[in-house]
Formats: C-alpha cells, structure tokens, sequence
C-alpha cells in the first residue's frame, strides 16, 4: 500500500494505492459529492489482481478542505482526475463510479482521454431529472406522516430541522443503505464528509435537487461512449433498475446487473456477489 497528497486545482487531494503492482489499475471515483472513499474501501478485496486506487476528492475525506465555494463544480473535479491520474502516472486504467462518482466518469469520460479500457457505473445518476422523479415516485410510497414532513420541510425551507433529517434518514434506510447498523465504513465516512458541498451542488437531500446538478444530463451523450460499460444497482436503489437499465441501453455492448437484496450501497449489502460481477467484468474486458 502507498498513500499520499497530490496538488490539484485549489488544494491537495488525498490518494491510496493498494493491491498488486501489476494489472491495470482500477480508480474509484466515491459518490456524494462532498463524501469520501471509506464505504469502497470494500474494493481492496481486487487487489489481488491489480492496483486499486483509491481518493477524496477535494473538500472532503482526508483531502484538504479550501474555503473558496467556487470550486465546487463538474469541470474542476474532471480535472482533479486528471491532475491525479498524470501525477500518479496511471496510463491505463479502469473506471469504476459510485452514484455521483458516475456522473463525475461519464463528464471526464466525454473529454476523451486516453488510456480507459472500461467503465463501471454503480447505483448511476446520468440525468439529474430523471433521478428527480424517480425519488417522486419513492417519496409517493412512504408513509404519509413522513411524506408530509417532507413536502412541507422542503416548501418552508425548514430542510434543516431534526424532524426533516429524520424523515429522510427512513427514506434512507429503505434506498440508500437496508442494513441495520450501517457498516463501520460507511459510518466512518459519514464523519468526514463535507455537507457545504453536497448542499452547493446537489441539495439538502437525496431526493431535493436545488444546486447546480440539477440539471445535469448525458443520456444524449451516452451513445458515443465506445468503450465497455458495466451498469450495475440495486433492486431497491435510488438508482432505480429501470432508469439504470434505460442507461445501459443508450451504450453499445454495455452490461447490466440488478443486485436483488441491495439498495444503494450493494457493494457493502452483497459485497460477495458485487465483488464477483465487478472481478469478472474487468477479466472480460481484458
């Protein structure tokens, strides 16, 4: 294992290298935005065949934290990878996206860089709308003392109240994460996350998209990726299994695997079966 700071844009970006010193490496790109790594460290388990790469992404994690709110954008995070990938001197690599990490891939991804053999997109959001109302949907089946908390929570922009948090925190349980405690490392990156962040780009919540991501869309886009892809979820995702299946069908040659048991976080609900899918692909594609 190797660990360290790379400078980026803005700040220094915290990596980890682990696994084998031969293969192609396979950079994590964590959801959030605002989160870190921690709840994908589950992934070291590839090591065995390859680098696997591990970072924060600035502001949040082990990373620095700059105070200036204009970096919070899409283009500077596509540049962050990089900035990471030419100082790491990762030529070839393999993506693998978690939820807003997906969004992150498919922009750096439409820059055409050199050197990606494949893509994961784990739990994706490729269309901000389209997640919208898909959580629309969620929120109808939800009891209706929490959707009223919700609705009006979200109409007063009381989105900070304890009753909001814990409205939300049931809807979590049921499409982000169904285990009960979450696992040590999802908590442990929970700690270290940065909520400015994800308020600025994202919202007060998975299911209220009020910042610049709002609109952000590539379905159109999806079509000129030629490189093999592998869509994955869970059957009670937030990342529904339709839209996620939607997705893979805009891309040529692309895979599609629905976890059965998982919400959001199937790599830590059936880190087994997550594993192996993930294992064969990259086997596949090489």
């Amino acid at each position: 294992m190797k660990e360290g700071f790379v400078p980026v844009e803005g700040g220094k970006v915290w990596y980890k290298v682990v696994g084998a010193d031969h293969g192609i490496p396979l950079v994590v790109l964590h959801g959030g935005p605002g989160s870190a790594h921690d709840s994908l460290e589950i992934l070291d388990v590839l090591g065995d065949e390859r680098p696997v790469v591990f970072y924060d992404q600035l502001g949040s994690g082990n990373s620095e934290r700059p105070e200036d709110r204009s970096l919070w954008h899409v283009d500077r995070f596509v540049q962050e990878l990089g900035q990471l990938r030419a100082v790491l001197g990762l030529g070839e690599i393999h993506l693998l996206g978690h939820s807003w990490g997906t969004m992150l891939a498919a922009s750096y991804l439409l820059t055409n860089p050199a050197g990606v053999r494949s893509i994961i997109f784990s739990s994706p959001c490729l269309s901000a709308p389209m997640w919208a109302r898909d959580q629309a949907r969620y929120l109808a089946d939800m009891p209706a003392v929490l959707r009223e908390v919700i609705v009006r929570s979200e109409a007063d922009g009381t989105t900070d109240s304890q009753e909001y948090k814990d409205a939300t925190e049931a809807y979590y349980k049921r499409h982000l994460c169904r285990l009960d405690p979450l696992p040590e490392l999802m908590q442990q990156g929970k700690k270290k996350s940065n909520s400015e962040i994800y308020n600025i780009m994202w919202g007060p919540s998975e299911f209220c998209a009020t910042g610049t991501l709002k609109d952000f869309d590539v379905t159109a886009e999806l079509p000129g990726l030629q490189l093999p892809a592998l869509f994955l979820c869970g059957q009670f995702d937030e990342a529904t299994p339709e839209t996620t299946g939607f997705y893979q069908s805009l891309v040529p040659g692309s895979q599609f695997h629905v976890f059965e048991d998982s919400a959001h976080s199937a790599y830590q609900e059936e880190p087994a079966e997550y594993e192996r899918i993930v294992r064969e692909f990259l086997r596949t594609v090489e």
